[in-house]
This record gives structure tokens, C-alpha cells and sequence, in this order.
């Protein structure tokens, strides 16, 4: 192996993987310093960990939703096995054979920056310096953030890691935090039988419209969880097997085990970032190209950056990086205008996220409250999905809400949001049409099948032309 490539990665998860190919499909050479497994956080402890253990629940209570579906029952042994085997067993072999049938290189090792294109790896057998002909890309991602509450750290809280690749069910969980993957959690272990306690300092689902995380608390309720908002933690103690969680001004929940999710913090403290002139623990601010600016040879793609802090859009943003790279190193001309081919314009207006959780919640471009903040004059449209025969046949009794944000300037849409059961796969063509700024005129000839869940759209451009009449 050599010590000099065109590209150093450091970090070897799905984004670092993704940098690396584009730039070698562009001709370069390129390396990946990984200092754990090969794919990272989303391969072994968040995405598809989680979704196995979400899924054998989320089926079960499907078929139950329907009338004529006797009995059922859940074997969370069985789910879990299934959860080991979505994680590879925590084995990397796979994405290493990858690595190497496309051509990338891997050093194992933890990675700091030492110089200009310059990146120094403590590995197993000592030092080895890798010096980089073009670029340096920091795709190192994020760690679980741990809070300041008394106790809590001394405490051995779960964190996502802990909560996803568990080998036992918890007889209870207190969960501190009400966002993402508090309420993927809460949904993931109520469903495999524990007993669990959500605690949020406000609602749920903040960043999303919030008729969202009213209908998340209604659904995890219906699970049995203790959904308790607007309540602060104040402090946590562990007595052996126990744990005991103070809220407000002194009331005590008692559980197996604490679950931490209360955000992500970069994972940037050791990297050699003051070499760039950067600050060591904070994000790393780029350009829409994913360079850092003033330093022409850095990039940060992926969570480390913080503009969307989701593994498809930093995938998305790793091809435009990747195709950046090669093409600066071939000195191109880029594509660098909004919707350019190496620039991630949707971070900005049409970032998608599905909440896996009870109901499912699905989002795309802007809720109302951010669309008024960015200066849009604009028409709130809601629509019950319960309402719409393809819902009513999909399950008894279906509950769910849709929303869609028009700029009434333009007449496109900014963004759309739908809670209910299943609702994942309605979410693409609402990225295609936030994304492409499909004019609402010309969405009324995309007509949605009868009877499906998508009959939604109609019913939406519906009540659109008659309130906008």
C-alpha cells in the first residue's frame, strides 16, 4: 500500500464510502482511516438496527389494525436475532470487500491531521503518515450527546449504540429526551414488552409541524408508554441494577435502564482540526461543495458539518464532494450553481426524514412555522388521512394527518408532512415535487391511483383551490 493517494478520508462509514467511490469513479486514488467498523454508526448501531428492531412490531400491529386478524404474538428473542443479522453481527468483512472491489483503500486507525494534506494514523503497529495530492475529507460523524444532569454520567446510560445492539429486553426504560430517537425507541421497546417512560423538556418531534408529535404522543400512549412532557430532568442514580430518574421538583421514576437521546454532538475533539485553523469540537462550517472555506484542500462531509444530520443526505452530499474533488484535481469548471451536479442545494430547501415510529411520521422542505421565518408568503393545507378511502381499506379505523406548505407566490410547494401508519412511502413524490418546485398547475395531472393512501394529493390540491379561490 501507499503512503500518498489523491483523497484521505477519515471516517469509514456509508458517507466516507461514498466520497472515496466517487472521487475513484473520477479517477483518483483514495484511502479510508477507520478507527471502528467499516459502515459506520448506520449500519451497525442506528438506521438499520433500529428499523429491525421497529419492524416486527410495526407488521404485527398492521395486521392487528385489519378486521378478520385473529391472535399474533411476538417473539423478541426472534427480533433481536433478526436485528444481529441487519447489523452483519457487528462484523465489517462485508463493506471491507466492498472497499476493495472499488478500488479504495483502508487503514485501520485513528486518524489526526499533521500537516497539510497530511494525515497521521496511530494504528496497531505504530505511526504511518499518509499524505493526500489533492484533498482531505473529514467524514468522522457524530457522537450521542451527554447532558449535564447530576448524575446522569455516573449513571451508565444507554445510548443509541446501547439502545440498538441490547443482546435483552429491559423490563423498563426511562427515556430523557423527545426527539428522533427517543420516540423510535419508545415505539421499538414498547412493542418488544417493556415498560417505558418518555420524559421531553417540551413536545416531540420539535423540528417537524406539531400536529406530528401530538399524534406521536397519542400513538406511543396507545403502546402503553408513560409520555410525560414539558417535564425536566433533574437528576438520575443508579443502585445496581436500577435506576432512578428525578423529574421536576423531585417525583421518581424508576427503571432498568436510562436511554440518553437527547442529540448528537461532532465527532471532531481529536482529529487534528487546529491544523486547518479550526476548532476542535464544534462542526465544521463548508461551503455547498462540502470545502471548508479558506482551506482549499479540506472538506467535511456528512453529520460532522451539521447541515442535515441524516444518513441519505450525507450520502448525497458525499457524491457532490466526491465529484468535486475530481473534477478541481482535473481543474473543471464545476457545476457549482443551485441544483448543480457537485453542490448539496437540497440541504438547504428539500432535506427528507422518516420518523419510525407510532404512527410513522414522514417530512419534506419546510413546516409552516420555517417557511414564515424565511420570508414566504404562503397557504397551509391540511388533510385527514383517515379520510381517504385508501386509508379506511388499509387499516380500521386509520388516523392520520397530512400537510402541505404552498407559496402562494410561486404557486410550488416548500414542503409536506404525513403522520400516520405506513405513511414512508408517500414521502418520494413529495421530495420530487419540493425538489423539483413542481408548479402546482401541473401537479393536478400526476393523478394518484384509486384506492391508495395517495388519493391524499387530490384531496389536498382540493382544498387548496378552494381555499385559494
Amino acid at each position: 500500500m501507499s503512503d500518498e493517494y489523491d483523497l484521505i478520508v477519515l471516517g469509514g462509514g456509508p458517507v466516507g464510502e461514498n466520497v472515496a467511490d466517487r472521487a475513484v469513479q473520477g479517477g483518483l486514488t483514495a484511502v479510508i482511516v477507520e478507527s471502528e467498523l467499516v459502515g459506520g454508526e448506520c449500519s451497525y448501531w442506528a438506521c438499520m438496527p433500529s428499523k429491525a428492531l421497529l419492524r416486527s412490531a410495526q407488521a404485527l400491529r398492521a395486521a392487528q389494525q385489519v378486521k378478520g386478524v385473529t391472535g399474533g404474538a411476538l417473539n423478541p428473542a426472534e427480533v433481536l436475532a433478526r436485528r444481529d443479522s441487519f447489523a452483519a453481527h457487528w462484523s465489517d468483512d462485508g463493506q471491507v470487500d466492498w472497499l476493495n472491489s472499488a478500488g479504495i483503500d483502508l487503514v485501520r486507525g485513528h486518524g489526526r491531521l499533521s500537516g497539510e494534506r497530511e494525515v497521521t494514523v496511530a494504528t496497531d503497529d505504530g505511526e504511518r503518515v499518509l499524505r493526500a495530492r489533492h484533498a482531505v475529507a473529514i467524514s468522522t460523524g457524530t457522537d450521542a450527546a451527554i447532558p449535564g444532569i447530576p448524575g446522569l454520567a455516573d449513571a451508565k446510560p444507554w445510548t443509541s449504540r446501547e439502545a440498538t445492539s441490547a443482546q435483552h429486553v429491559p423490563e423498563s426504560l426511562a427515556i430523557i429526551g423527545g426527539g428522533v430517537v427517543g420516540v423510535e425507541m419508545a415505539t421499538a421497546y414498547a412493542g418488544l414488552g417493556s415498560t417505558v417512560t418518555l420524559i421531553a423538556r417540551s413536545g416531540l418531534l420539535g423540528s417537524m409541524e406539531p400536529f406530528a408529535g401530538e399524534l406521536v404522543a397519542d400513538g406511543l400512549r396507545g403502546l402503553g408508554v408513560d409520555v410525560r412532557l414539558n417535564a425536566t430532568t433533574s437528576a438520575v442514580r443508579r443502585d445496581g441494577d436500577a435506576v432512578t430518574i428525578t423529574v421536576g421538583e423531585g417525583e421518581e421514576i424508576a427503571a432498568s435502564e436510562v436511554l440518553v437521546a437527547t442529540g448528537r454532538m461532532p465527532r471532531t475533539g481529536d482529529i487534528g482540526l487546529e491544523v486547518a485553523g479550526l476548532e476542535p469540537g464544534r462542526s465544521i462550517d463548508v461551503d455547498d461543495t462540502m470545502r471548508v472555506p479558506g482551506v482549499d484542500w479540506l472538506y467535511a462531509v456528512g453529520d460532522v458539518n451539521g447541515r442535515a444530520l441524516l444518513t441519505h443526505q450525507g450520502k448525497y452530499q458525499a457524491r457532490a464532494a466526491g465529484d468535486a474533488i475530481a473534477a478541481r484535481s482535473r481543474d473543471e469548471v464545476l457545476a457549482d450553481q443551485a441544483w448543480g451536479r457537485h453542490v448539496a442545494t437540497a440541504d438547504h430547501a428539500a432535506v427528507p426524514q422518516v420518523v419510525f415510529c407510532e404512527p410513522e411520521v414522514a417530512s419534506v422542505g419546510l413546516t409552516a412555522d420555517a417557511a414564515r421565518a424565511a420570508g414566504h408568503e404562503i397557504e397551509v393545507v391540511d388533510c385527514d388521512l383517515g379520510a381517504v378511502a385508501g386509508s379506511s381499506l388499509h387499516a380500521d379505523g386509520y388516523t392520520g394527518r397530512a400537510r402541505m406548505i404552498v407559496d402562494t407566490e410561486r404557486e410550488v410547494l416548500l414542503g409536506v408532512t404525513f403522520a400516520g401508519p405506513d405513511v414512508a412511502e408517500l414521502l418520494q413524490a413529495a421530495t420530487v415535487a419540493v425538489a423539483a418546485e413542481v408548479p402546482i398547475s401541473r401537479l393536478w395531472h400526476a393523478v394518484p391511483a384509486y384506492p391508495t393512501i395517495s388519493e391524499v394529493w387530490l384531496r389536498l390540491l382540493e382544498k387548496y383551490g378552494r381555499q385559494s379561490a
